[in-house]
């Protein structure tokens, strides 16, 4: 197997292609560096350039010998894009219909999506299935799940088979500590907590300890980035086995309230981790977290670490990555 993985560079992509290489697998790696870095690719090759070029993705592929591709490479700020929502739309739909087409003509079929479980909005119903109504509360989510119906378009019209993994809230590192999530740009609790618990921002904002949780705070799932890699390459072996396009979820079935974060990422650093409560933000959901049975039925795939092991490879890398991919 021999695959195109697109946004490798980035803080999923990254530890995606590590677990690709560790299985013996060929991968080349395409990302244009805007949120990637060069370092976090490691022994793999890296092409820098964008997804939208159809020459340079058909040259890959042919030199290559790419036989199918992990999409990762898109914007993901909910806020930007509600400001600059044309961003978006170029870049994560119209780029991903470049991406296609040149997979296509190159005769890849096989392609893995990077979707989000925003495409749900605020869920009835919790834990979260895949038979919920897919109803987007921001241009992001919305970028997500109108490139899934395209991708179900490309099925019918061209033959392409796919997976969309609609995952929940990724977090740690590596065990390592090679790669990680550089926190220069990440609006995402688990480093948010780590920075403020390392003195290298002010403190952790909750918004809200009013909600109808054990302790008032919000309810998330999150997911071991190295756990969300080994779905990502069960998904590309199912597709290799000739089966048919489906949307998965993938999360750990276990919700963690932000103050469940905040105690789990003080007992592990020994630290106190300065945070301050301030009113609701709007549009926040009370408590999400995914139901993976469908996931684990079609693809053998669970989780197979908590908040303790996320917290933990996450606190060994920003303690000594404090610069990210720049130390």
């Amino acid at each position: 197997m021999s695959v195109l993985v697109t946004g490798g560079a980035g803080y999923i992509g990254s530890h995606t292609v590590r677990h690709l290489r560790s299985l013996g697998h060929d991968v080349v790696v395409l990302d244009n560096l805007d949120m990637g870095f060069a370092g976090a690719v490691l022994d793999a090759p890296l092409i820098v350039g964008d997804v939208a070029d159809e020459a340079l993705v058909g040259r890959i592929c042919a030199e290559h010998g790419v036989t199918s591709a992990i999409h990762f490479a898109a914007h993901k700020n909910v806020g930007e894009s509600m400001a600059a929502p044309s961003k978006y739309w170029h870049n994560n739909v119209d780029g991903t219909v470049h991406l296609v087409d040149a997979l296509l003509a190159a005769g890849v079929q096989d392609l893995v999506f990077s979707s989000s479980c925003s495409v749900y909005g605020t869920p009835a119903i919790i834990p979260v299935t895949e038979a919920a109504p897919i109803q987007p509360e921001s241009v992001y989510a919305e970028s997500k799940a109108t490139t899934e119906r395209i991708l179900r378009w490309y099925e019918q019209t061209h033959g392409l088979r796919s997976v969309s993994l609609r995952y929940f809230n990724a977090a740690g590192a590596s065990a390592d500590s090679r790669i990680g999530e550089d926190w220069a740009e990440s609006l995402n609790l688990v480093p948010i907590a780590m920075k403020a618990t390392l003195g290298r921002r002010g403190p952790l904002l909750v918004f809200g300890d009013d909600y109808p949780t054990p302790d008032g705070t919000c309810i998330r799932d999150y997911i071991h980035v190295d756990d969300l890699a080994v779905a990502h390459v069960r998904a590309l072996d199912y597709l290799a086995e000739g089966k048919p396009s489906t949307a998965l979820n993938v999360g750990t079935g276990t919700g963690s309230s932000v103050m469940e974060v905040i105690a789990c990422t003080a007992r592990i650093s020994g630290l106190p981790v300065p945070y301050e409560i301030t009113p609701r933000r709007a549009g926040d959901p009370v408590s999400v977290y995914a139901d993976p049975t469908l996931v684990r039925e079609t693809l053998g795939w669970e989780a197979t670490m908590g908040l303790e092991e996320i917290i933990s490879s996450a606190y060994a890398w920003h303690s000594t990555h404090l610069e990210g991919y720049g130390d």
